[in-house]
């Protein structure tokens, strides 16, 4: 019984041993969470409004968040204080950028804060945030602006001279005389739309300036000009272009307002409203200039079930592929925003179009090239020699736009 007794309580002991909670660690010394290190300077390259306060990493900062709750940023308009809570960063963090009023002194202090050990490091101050006039991380942009702008002057003073600047061929805007012709000798109206675009879109501007060459050309071959809006600023801004258009050849008298009509701003309804002119009026030749939507193949089907030319354009990507199939003649994205240039061919427009297409042959070739070192340097990298690897990401990095 004895021996039964004593290896009673043994286990009994032993037991309660190993369930026993462990031993709390030994509380921190003083001062052991706090940071040093602490700077706090303007914001380079922002406009004044933004002081950035750096620190180094407390020693409690370990990724435990049990442990460590993070850092407390403390500004003050005096040295003496008081200081006042402006911020909390998580443990890991030893930045923050504090919004403040431009020209103003300040002064800071971070407290690292673990549990109930939070000590603060010193003060840094003063401080003031003020703007820069030119931000150091945008340089890249300055040198493509002042390399278009370059362009642009010089490409326009040539055209001025009377030089003759080489434009690709739009087959599209070429064919203007071609449909109004044809309508004239059927003896059929033409129809200009501009889809569903607003005056503010700059598709819709530039269609304005190929509605107005129509309208010369129907004013000169005396060939009714029919123009249904979804929009009424469009409207007016049409009546307006035509009216001035008529006039150029000496026939005002041939301007009909009410042929500028404005339909509906429903989506499909004024589908259905030109849909239904095409289909009494069958005219001869159908202009699509501007933004579409879901309406594009439905209109220009019916264009096509009446025989008349159809010539569209547009910068939507998603209906390209519809007037591509369903009209004679299609200008696709930019060819829209270089009609004003290539039918008036002004020096200005024309040396601004050049320059801008002189640098962006520049940008394809430089895209190529630097493909190529960018393959080149990942081929070498695997051969031991990453000197090209590095060329390729500083080039990579002198493009991004802080």
């Amino acid at each position: 019984m004895n021996r039964i007794a004593l290896g009673a309580i043994a286990l009994v002991l032993t037991a309660g041993l190993a369930g026993a909670a462990p031993e709390a660690p030994p509380a921190a010394p003083p001062g052991e969470a706090s940071a040093a290190g602490l700077t706090a300077v303007d914001t380079p390259n922002d406009e004044g409004r933004s002081i950035t306060v750096t620190w180094a990493r407390s020693p409690r900062d370990i990724g435990d968040a049990a442990v460590f709750k993070g850092y407390q940023i403390l500004r003050a308009d005096h040295a003496d204080g008081p200081f006042a809570e402006v911020g909390f960063v998580i443990g890991g963090k030893t930045e923050f950028r504090d919004n403040v009023a431009e020209g103003a002194a300040h002064w800071y202090r971070v407290r690292a804060v673990a549990g109930s050990d939070s000590s603060e490091t010193g003060t840094a101050g003063p401080v003031r945030a003020s703007a820069q006039w030119f931000d150091a991380g945008r340089s890249n942009v300055l040198i493509v602006t002042v390399l278009l702008a370059f362009l642009m002057i010089w490409y326009i003073e040539r055209a001025k001279k009377g030089e003759e600047l080489f434009i690709r061929k739009i087959h599209g805007l070429d064919a203007i005389d071609e449909a109004v012709g044809r309508s004239t000798e059927l003896g059929k109206p033409v129809l200009f739309s501009f889809g569903l675009g607003e005056i503010k879109d700059i598709v819709t501007v530039a269609a304005l300036s190929i509605l107005r060459q129509v309208a010369v050309r129907c004013a000169q071959h005396g060939t009714e000009l029919l123009v249904p809006n979804w929009d009424p600023l469009v409207m007016a801004a049409a009546q307006e272009t035509i009216q001035q258009a008529y006039s150029e050849p000496g026939r005002p008298d041939l301007y009909k307002e009410g042929n500028v009509s404005f339909l509906t701003s429903d989506q499909f309804g004024y589908a259905a409203g030109v849909d239904g002119m095409m289909i009494r009026q069958k005219p001869g030749a159908v202009f699509f200039m501007g933004y579409f939507y879901a309406e594009a193949l439905l209109m220009s089907e019916t264009g096509h079930s009446v025989g008349a030319i159809q010539i569209a354009g547009t910068t939507a990507v998603t209906q390209l592929p519809f007037f591509i199939a369903s009209c004679d003649y299609t200008l696709i994205g930019e060819e829209m925003l270089a009609a004003s240039c290539y039918l008036k061919r002004d020096p200005q427009l024309l040396g601004s179009i050049k320059g801008e297409d002189f640098v962006k042959a520049i940008l394809i070739v430089g895209f190529a090239a630097l493909a190529v070192v960018g393959t080149a340097g990942a081929l070498l990298a695997g051969a031991g020699r990453p000197w090209l690897s590095g060329v390729f990401q500083a080039i990579i990095q002198w493009f991004v736009t802080a």
